[in-house]
């Protein structure tokens, strides 16, 4: 089979749609003629229709040919314990071989015939399943992905079969040794707590995980009022709820006793784990301290602090002319091939740090030039600083938007985090609403003199001992 099947708003905004606006027709089109203000003020609204059930159901109209329509689950790793962890990414793997209705190959041929692409995705707090499909086929993708949801037939000889992919697919993974390092991070900074668990689980566990172990996940957890139907493209909302009504209204909301599965709360600890080998070619390593939660209001300026740290490669243009002052750093002292600032935010807590890759010979350099990265946001930042991070956090949020994909996802992981899709327009208030003051303010709260957590993987004997990381995270100033 080809690439079918894979893993890996506004009033202004329906008046232009019905009008068939210029602006609207260029947005399309990904013409560059339209400005900033006008994405804005072009971009469809987001409606949003609950169940009875607790189901909620989501869309965004755009009026393209196609749509991406999919279903967004509060179920991830983190929901996850150390006997059942990676049940999750087992779950996605057996999702689709077949439903009680349609064999595996039944469902391929289904999906092929459409020229559409089914795919899913697993991460510490969320499941997605999703297609991609012309628009008029939507009440067929809509019904293919209410059976892989609820009747996948978890076939015991499949199983099997999916076990030793699984295990393949872990052996790969340690391979690709930023997912390790970052891997790493989360198991030493939240130790002893579920979101210390990787995504695919331990070995062990795909080797030991039965068919009642998947049972009893999809019992506990793939419930009503934790799915949100989300949809962007060429959909009709009025139709996306019928749809959601003929195929979803029999998903339960209620659990075996009673036994709602609560998020545990997390701990972050500072603290270091490293992997030395030698052998490798570079190092890759990253630290971080604890981050706010999803739906914090310190998120937009400490999304602001990343965008002025930014990232780098050794493939950028630029060189010492780069805006970032660390990836000029980086460019005038080789001091490393790439690095980036990330924020992982989660419903509770998040992981703010600086992942970088480096020769052995320059891990104490660049571990020093992050840091006092991290202490200029707390103490020195400057206004043109901020107007230049703020300029890139919007360049970075329209692009993420780029097409029906990203833009579905967009919608299922907001209403799952917030309750509700925010707009462009509102992130842009409350990027435009951010001063040189509370950048400083937000980051003193959560870097300066705090515990941060360290993650290094390949020869990182120049890894500098945890005290004197730690010491470096404030500044003594007369």
């Amino acid at each position: 089979m080809a690439a079918s099947v894979c893993r890996v708003g506004s009033t202004v905004g329906r008046a232009l749609a019905k009008s068939r606006s210029p602006i609207l027709l260029s947005l399309r089109r990904g013409q560059a003629s339209v400005s900033y203000a006008q994405s804005l003020v072009g971009a469809p609204e987001t409606r949003l229709t609950a169940l009875d059930n607790g189901l909620r159901v989501a869309s965004e109209e755009t009026g393209h040919a196609t749509c991406t329509v999919g279903l967004w689950i509060s179920s991830g790793s983190r929901y996850e314990n150390e006997k059942n962890n990676g049940a999750g990414f087992f779950l996605e793997h057996m999702a689709f071989k077949g439903t009680k209705k349609h064999p595996q190959t039944a469902l391929e041929q289904q999906v092929e015939s459409m020229g559409a692409h089914l795919s899913a995705y697993t991460s510490r707090e969320h499941t997605a399943y999703y297609m991609k499909t012309l628009a008029k086929d939507l009440p067929k993708a809509v019904e293919l992905l209410s059976e892989v949801v609820q009747s996948c037939s978890l076939n015991e000889a499949e199983l099997e079969q999916q076990r030793g992919v699984v295990l393949r697919e872990l052996e790969e993974v340690e391979g690709n040794l930023q997912e390790v390092c970052l891997d790493l991070l989360h198991a030493t900074a939240f130790q002893g707590t579920p979101l210390g668990h990787s995504v695919l689980g331990p070995s062990g566990n795909a080797r030991i995980l039965t068919r009642q172990d998947l049972v009893d996940y999809i019992n506990s957890h793939y419930k009503a009022p934790r799915m949100v139907l989300a949809a962007a493209g060429g959909v009709n909302h009025d139709e996306l709820v019928t749809l959601a009504k003929s195929h979803f209204s029999g998903v339960s909301f209620e659990y075996e006793g009673d036994a709602v599965p609560l998020l545990s709360p997390c701990r972050f600890t500072g603290s270091e784990i490293s992997m030395r080998d030698d052998a490798l070619p570079l190092a890759h390593v990253a630290i971080a301290v604890e981050g706010a939660s999803a739906a914090s209001p310190d998120i937009v300026p400490l999304m602001v602090a990343n965008s002025i740290i930014g990232s780098y490669d050794l493939t950028f243009g630029g060189g010492k002319h780069l805006s970032s002052r660390l990836a000029r750093l980086a460019v005038e002292e080789n001091l490393c091939h790439s690095f980036q600032a990330f924020h992982s935010s989660y419903s509770d807590t998040g992981l703010l740090g600086i992942y970088f890759v480096t020769d052995k010979n320059h891990i104490e350099d660049m571990m020093h030039w992050s840091q006092n990265a991290w202490m200029n946001l707390c103490t020195t930042v400057t206004e043109s600083d901020v107007a230049r991070g703020k300029n890139a956090l919007k360049a970075s949020l329209v692009g993420q938007l780029n097409g029906t994909t990203p833009i579905c996802d967009d919608i299922g992981r907001h209403i799952l985090n917030y309750g509700r899709r925010i707009p462009l327009a509102e992130w842009d208030a409350r990027i435009d609403a951010v001063n040189p003051g509370m950048v400083r303010d937000v980051c003193s709260k959560y870097i300066y003199d705090k515990c941060p957590a360290v993650a290094a993987v390949g020869p990182v004997e120049q890894l500098p001992d945890y005290n004197r990381i730690r010491s470096a995270m404030y500044w003594l100033r007369f």
